[in-house]
């Protein structure tokens, strides 16, 4: 079946919802979800938001700004930066009026607390600045605005997978989906697409993402032609819940959570004097790694303890009632008695489809792409740099998810309708087709355990030359291996072996990108840490990559990083 639309937001998300919200008056919008909307992984982020406020304490969106370039590792684009600290309590008050129910100060205003990396005058000491609705900040504002996107009429297309991006010369036409519950394919046409389909953590073997985050449509992008930018910059939460992934987070730490070593020692006292368990990701993450194999982990063993016990009864129940929850739930522990075995855990990518300020999809030379837009995760309009503050990532979301659908509503008044090719979803049908029918091949689940192992053990927290090459050598014969998979279940309604194996695809490409641009970056930066390079090299290295698919492979190219304000320094804590 066919549908026409004026625009196709594929992911319903924070930022494919408030892009919807935002185009949607007077516009023909299609939102497609590869799972319900409220299960979108968007509903996992636990501790808050960020804006300076100044509800706790004085606080400026200068600082902000100052906490993402410098927590960043100055690979964060400065223009995006001021964008995302400015805008920041504008977004925090709408989503407000629209409805999320924050915790509150004694005063009624938004209560706010401590987060990694966040500081007051540019670095001086911690700061009250995450703005939070108990620990299921992503929840709340992900049932608010699906409420809204509801109230609104917006046509959602639930459990279609996105198979395809539809190109008519240079200029977006749809994308093709595959419908879960029956089996069909579906064309979409459209004068634009945003892509807000989220990360892909699923590339790796212990990760705090949820099983749907493949990255489809960073892949479907980088397989049309388009280039993909700094794909080295995985970050790793350091407190996953010890061999699931789950996350535990951040706000534990900044409600007064600890780290303990196997000698009961807070040993981020060493690693960040001045933040302690406070630090950005990217440093406790080497720190507990660092811990672990220096034999200190707990019994000598691969995990540290995350300490709640002191916070209180109350306050776990008040503030930290999910968290307390899954650490029961999964490992049977009680919060309130013993303490949290935690392992760090991929959690987010910086990397993904570079984009301009307002969504806008840049091809290799920097030109916007006709109709084509990214927001979210899925995007890199580089505002995380080497490595996102958290709190900032709910902030991307609403505040870029809605410059693209400004955009996308301005740029409507010019996008002409593009005409579709006889068969635009010939290429996947085959594809399908081939699978379904194919008898005695591997299965893809032998392949994507492999690739998760190998991502796991050779490009994690600490990585170097030999090992990402291995992998390098291991993921391509993974790929050819990938050619002649089969499934057992062959039916049409709800068949997820076909969609695992189409999934498949795309994490082994996007395992292939993070590897190329990470064997070419041969220094230490944010999340991206050489063993052989240990240092940062801004001389040679103050630049994104940016990796393009080509006949001969993956080609890696650079271009400049934005810097307006702050000069890069030594980055201390």
């Amino acid at each position: 079946m066919d549908f026409k639309h004026d625009v196709v937001i594929v992911g319903s998300g924070l930022a494919g919802l408030r892009a919807a919200l935002e185009v949607t008056d007077g516009v023909n919008v299609a939102l497609i979800s590869k799972v319900f909307p409220t299960r979108s992984h968007s509903g996992a982020a636990q501790g808050g938001i960020g804006a300076a406020l100044g509800n706790e304490e004085k606080d400026s969106w200068e600082w902000h700004m100052y906490d993402t370039v410098k927590g960043g590792d100055y690979l964060t684009d400065q223009d995006a930066a001021e964008v995302l600290a400015k805008d920041a309590a504008r977004a925090v008050y709408e989503l407000e009026h629209m409805g999320v129910p924050f915790n509150r100060t004694q005063e009624g205003k938004i209560a706010q607390r401590a987060f990694g990396g966040h500081t007051k005058n540019f670095g001086e000491g911690p700061i009250k600045r995450a703005c939070y609705a108990a620990d299921r900040t992503g929840r709340v504002i992900l049932d608010t605005l699906y409420g809204e996107a509801i109230a609104r009429s917006i046509q959602v297309f639930s459990e279609f997978h996105l198979l395809d991006l539809i190109l008519e010369k240079g200029q977006v036409a749809g994308v093709i989906a595959y419908e879960l519950s029956t089996g069909e394919i579906h064309t979409f046409h459209s004068r634009a697409v945003l892509l807000a389909t989220g990360g892909f953590g699923k590339v790796f073997k212990t990760s705090s993402n949820c099983f749907a985050n493949t990255g489809d449509g960073v892949y479907f992008a980088y397989r049309a032609g388009l280039p993909l930018e700094d794909m080295e910059f995985v970050q790793f939460h350091p407190t996953g819940i010890y061999r699931l992934g789950v996350l535990i987070s951040e706000a534990a730490r900044g409600e007064g959570g600890i780290l303990l070593n196997g000698e009961h020692h807070r040993f981020m006292e060493e690693y960040a004097p001045s933040l302690k368990d406070l630090a950005p990701r990217d440093v406790v993450s080497r720190a507990v790694t660092t811990e672990m194999r220096q034999g200190r982990g707990i019994g000598g063993g691969d995990f540290v303890h995350l300490d709640l016990t002191h916070i209180g009864k109350e306050k776990l129940a008040d503030k930290l009632s999910d968290i307390s929850s899954f650490a029961k739930i999964y490992l049977g522990v009680d919060v309130t008695r013993e303490p949290i075995p935690v392992t760090p855990t991929c959690h987010y990518m910086m990397g993904g489809i570079p984009t301009s300020l307002d969504g806008r999809v840049l091809d290799i030379f920097g030109d916007p792409v006709p109709g084509l837009y990214a927001a979210g995760e899925c995007a890199c309009v580089s505002v995380h740099g080497a490595n996102r503050l958290g709190t900032n990532s709910l902030l991307d979301l609403v505040v870029f998810g809605r410059r693209a659908g400004k955009m996308m509503r301005r740029d409507l008044q010019e996008l002409e309708w593009s005409d579709l090719s006889p068969s635009p979803g010939e290429r996947v049908l085959k594809n399908i087709e081939n699978i379904k029918n194919r008898n005695g091949g591997e299965r893809p689940i032998a392949i994507r355990t492999s690739l998760q192992e190998i991502m796991m053990d050779d490009c994690s927290v600490y990585r170097n030359k030999k090992d990402m090459t291995d992998a390098l050598t291991k993921i391509r014969q993974l790929e050819d291996r990938y050619e002649t998979i089969s499934i057992d279940y062959r039916a049409s309604h709800f068949n997820t072996d076909l969609l695992e194996a189409i999934e498949l695809e795309s994490l082994l490409g996007l395992a292939e990108t993070i590897l190329v641009s990470a064997i070419a970056r041969t220094e230490s930066r944010g999340a991206h840490y050489r063993e052989d390079y240990p240092e940062r090299d801004d001389r040679n290295w103050l630049k994104h990559t940016l990796v393009t698919k080509t006949v001969e492979g993956p080609a890696v190219s650079y271009k400049p990083v934005s810097i307006t304000r702050f000069e890069p320094k030594a980055r201390t804590y």
